[in-house]
């Protein structure tokens, strides 16, 4: 037998093991849409995730800042063993295989984290995850919190989420900060930024890998791409966290900025924090990918000052229908029916207090056509003076199959649910306390072209904070943010996130053996 036959029959034997494994792992009559011919196409299953990755970036330097992290999963079924799992958040100077004990790791001398060979730092958990259907809380209340990378996997992966809230009652970073922990990625849009004299806006980055990462940071103002000789090439070692102030990117003071975060190699969290000396502090979330429309949930009732930037990445310009989806109806901004927004520049458009009393969303659609894809997001302040507080909405993706975000009290949260197709029915499920406390459920019916602010339901005996996982039960696409609200000294400090699908499942499609493609 010769080489060549050798080899072939080494392929077919590979082959088979491959896609043998795929046929008979895959579940039985999942996703089956034909009349048991055997010949018909077959919609891939979906199946809950095995694994999730979250990142949350060092909360502040501030010595006033006190933080709380909230991690939860929902109730349901999980990836793997129904026993088994483990969702833990980590100091970004430890490894995630410190969780498992501290496995032997080899390391680079090049990686940040000493000598080849080296054992890594062994560091305890922050907060581990027990049991799903109920939110674990941790506190800490120093200016050295480090980033911190998570880790969930079997029946605690599927739609798992953690929160971080910093509240600073005084100084420079006043405010209250509330960010979704992010999932590792290779690109981040961020309108809403800024590098004027009156910002200090930091983007996070943020490496959950055993290598480092190389970042690009791109920035744009009214008139394009702003001058930078230090955006490229940005090293972000091996499980650390590098804070980068975009004042320093550029000469440029420019109040109205687009911030573009890629990996040249490797992946990052990348998440703005974003101060202004007038109006406090809170977190820019990342965009949705752009997109020819855009939803932005949740602007507050009681909003005195909403600007809206958005950027058009492409190589064509945007003409964008803009519309408020009010409680009763969708109506247009008056001097606000239309924008347009060049090229590869950014736009900012002050819409003040649009909402005029009642909370409302803000709907981009193509002004004809099926439109230029563009980023978006919105600056918000509530209050007046010397008393402000400012909190940012992005452009957000729908629903989908179910939505959670964490760290809910008892008193100051208001969700914001938004159909801006079809009219909707949404089930709201109010998770277990973690200090105790019994689960509510509640379904709202959103009405088409609306917002539907509510105070959402609170668990039964609630002790500690609380969960919500929302759901779509029937009609159009939905749209999802919540606002937690924690008045300070006559200060109505806030933060809103918005609640995009949370990925707990993954669509699997069947695979069959087909040794053909080794026929000559």
């Amino acid at each position: 037998m010769n080489r060549t036959t050798l080899s072939l029959l080494a392929a077919a034997t590979a082959l088979a093991a491959v896609t043998g494994f795929a046929a008979f792992s895959a579940p039985e009559g999942a996703g089956e849409t034909g009349t048991g011919t055997g010949t018909e196409a077959k919609a891939p299953a979906r199946l809950p995730v095995e694994r999730s990755s979250l990142l949350c970036p060092a909360p502040s330097p501030s010595d006033l800042a006190e933080t709380q992290y909230t991690s939860f999963t929902p109730a349901g079924t999980g990836g793997g063993d129904a026993k088994a799992g483990a969702a833990d958040l980590i100091p970004t100077d430890t490894t995630l295989a410190d969780r498992d004990g501290g496995k032997d790791n080899k390391k680079g001398a090049d990686d940040g984290d000493g000598t080849a060979g080296q054992k890594p730092k062994e560091s305890k958990p922050v907060l581990s995850l027990k049991e799903p259907g109920k939110p674990g809380t941790a506190e800490v209340s120093t200016a050295e919190a480090p980033a911190l990378v998570g880790s969930a996997d079997g029946r605690l992966a599927p739609g798992w989420t953690a929160q971080q809230t910093t509240k600073i009652t005084a100084g420079n970073g006043r405010g209250l900060l509330g960010v979704s922990c992010t999932a590792p990625d290779t690109s981040f849009w961020f309108p809403g930024a800024s590098t004027s004299e009156e910002r200090q806006d930091y983007v996070h980055l943020t490496n959950p890998d055993d290598t480092a990462a190389v970042a690009d940071i791109e920035l744009y103002g009214k008139d394009g791409a702003l001058k930078s000789d230090v955006g490229e090439g940005i090293t972000v070692p091996a499980r650390s966290s590098v804070p980068v102030l975009l004042s320093t990117l550029t000469a440029d003071h420019v109040e109205n900025v687009t911030l573009h975060v890629t990996t040249r190699t490797g992946r990052v969290g990348a998440v703005v924090q974003a101060t202004d000396e007038n109006a406090g502090s809170d977190w820019l979330a990342a965009s949705a990918d752009p997109s020819g429309s855009a939803v932005l949930p949740g602007i507050p009732a009681d909003a005195t000052s909403v600007r809206l930037v958005v950027f058009a990445p492409g190589e064509d310009d945007a003409d964008l229908k803009v519309r408020l989806a009010s409680p009763t109806g969708s109506i247009t901004p008056a001097g606000h029916e239309n924008l347009h927004v060049k090229a590869g520049m950014t736009t900012a458009v002050d819409l003040k207090d649009v909402t005029k009393g009642e909370a409302g969303s803000l709907l981009l659609s193509p002004a004809q056509g099926r439109g230029t894809p563009v980023a978006a997001a919105l600056r918000v302040v509530r209050g007046k003076g010397a008393s402000q507080e400012v909190a940012y909405i992005p452009a957000t993706g729908q629903v989908g199959e179910r939505a959670t975000v964490a760290d809910n009290r008892a008193k100051g949260s208001v969700l914001s649910l938004t159909a801006p197709g079809a009219s909707a029915k949404v089930k709201v499920t109010a998770s277990a306390g973690s200090e105790g406390g019994e689960p509510v459920v509640k379904t709202y019916t959103v009405k088409a072209g609306t917002t539907l602010a509510v105070k959402p339901p609170v668990p039964g005996g609630l002790k500690g904070s609380y969960a919500l996982t929302i759901e779509p039960q029937s009609g159009g696409p939905v749209h999802a943010s919540r606002a937690l609200e924690l008045p300070e000294d006559g200060i109505p400090m806030f933060t809103v996130q918005t609640l995009p699908d949370d990925g707990g499942t993954v669509s699997v499609p069947e695979a069959e053996q087909d040794l053909s493609v080794l026929d000559d």
